[in-house]
């Protein structure tokens, strides 16, 4: 099982952050829009909060369907 300091780890996870950076770049949604339309799934997170997990790249696959 790959460890979060594996190589082909972080090159997903630097893959993923760069589609979804992409795709808000190309709707024009900023993070605050983005935290608004979430809400309104009931999914609760905050500008500054949105910003930090985007660029960790970290996050599920759920959350990147969510966006």
């Amino acid at each position: 099982m790959a460890g979060k300091d594996d190589p082909q780890t972080v090159e997903y996870e630097m893959k993923a952050k760069n589609l979804l950076k992409s795709e808000l770049k190309r709707k024009g949604v900023t993070y605050a829009q983005l935290a608004e339309k979430l809400a309104t799934m009931d999914i609760h997170e905050t500008e500054r909060n949105l910003n930090n997990k985007i660029s960790r790249g970290g996050f599920s696959a759920a959350f990147l369907l969510q966006c």
